[in-house]
């Protein structure tokens, strides 16, 4: 990964940062976002401080808001004139349907909408390290819960009926949908794309979350894999010299597995794509 340029979202903490330090241990350029301002600088150095040498620029947005993005992206552009790797890592659940800046369901808008428009905004980085010989890579981290997902057109924000994993299943179902969708986009120009389950993690994740599901999650913490073994397939994925070329897929233990039958439906992949662009101000 020596000389190339990788950027990690959501990397101040868990799966992200440890991401993060693995591309950096294996010689990248890692560009990390986070939304704190002094967490993401002190992960910035705390990378450089395991990995002495390593070059860790920190970035700081709000995933959620698209104005953040948009500046985010812009800022990447001129800061990067290619990019190898982007690793769309960042999401949250919520217990409490709350609309962001924009109006959108939040859980919608950062865990899915994120994905989609800031890996939009910066695909001409991405064409040109392809234009350059490199063979970038798109690596989305979904979830398992995308098998419990539903893309409910007709609600899509759960204004009549919200509930937390609800939401967070039809997003990472947005997530998967999205790769598959994308990969057939970006595939003639040597671009891949391609989803996957970390495992089950103790992160932050659902640290704030009340209820049924932030108590059962409680009761889980103890049990549940390190974040260095839950970005073991986000590193698989983005650095294996066996994925050259492949793509539109969905792994779990670093290994190709099917994914949800309604993650797979070629007409909900276009109409999510249609409706997300439509959300986030894109032309289809």
């Amino acid at each position: 990964m020596r000389n190339r340029v990788c950027l990690v979202t959501g990397a101040t903490n868990g799966i992200g940062y440890e991401t993060a330090l693995g591309l950096a241990r294996r010689g990248a350029r890692v560009a990390i976002v986070g939304r704190d301002p002094e967490k993401t600088q002190a992960s910035a150095e705390r990378i450089r401080a395991a990995v002495p040498g390593a070059v860790v620029d920190p970035h700081v947005a709000d995933l959620s808001a698209q104005a953040e993005i948009r500046r985010l992206a812009a800022s990447l552009r001129a800061t990067y004139p290619r990019l190898d790797v982007l690793v769309n890592n960042a999401g949250a659940i919520f217990d409490r349907r709350e609309l962001t800046v924009d109006g959108i369901e939040r859980t919608w808008a950062l865990d899915h909408l994120g994905y989609v428009l800031l890996t939009l905004e910066l695909l001409d980085t991405l064409k040109a390290s392809a234009a350059a010989g490199a063979k970038p890579r798109i690596v989305n981290v979904a979830s398992a819960a995308h098998y419990r997902g539903h893309i409910d057109f007709s609600d899509i924000e759960g204004a009549r009926r919200y509930g937390a994993m609800r939401a967070y299943a039809q997003a990472k179902l947005g997530n998967v949908l999205f790769t598959y969708a994308l990969a057939r986009r970006v595939k003639a120009d040597g671009i891949t794309v391609n989803a996957l389950h970390p495992g089950v993690v103790k992160t932050g994740f659902a640290k704030n979350t009340g209820g049924a599901f932030g108590a059962v999650w409680s009761l889980m913490r103890p049990f549940l894999i390190r974040p260095d073994k839950g970005a073991a397939t986000s590193l698989h994925v983005a650095t294996a010299p066996e994925l050259d070329g492949v793509t539109g897929r969905y792994f779990s233990h670093s290994r190709p597995k099917a994914s949800s039958a309604e993650s797979r439906d070629e007409s909900v992949q276009e109409r999510v794509w249609a409706l997300s662009l439509a959300q986030v101000g894109l032309a289809g």
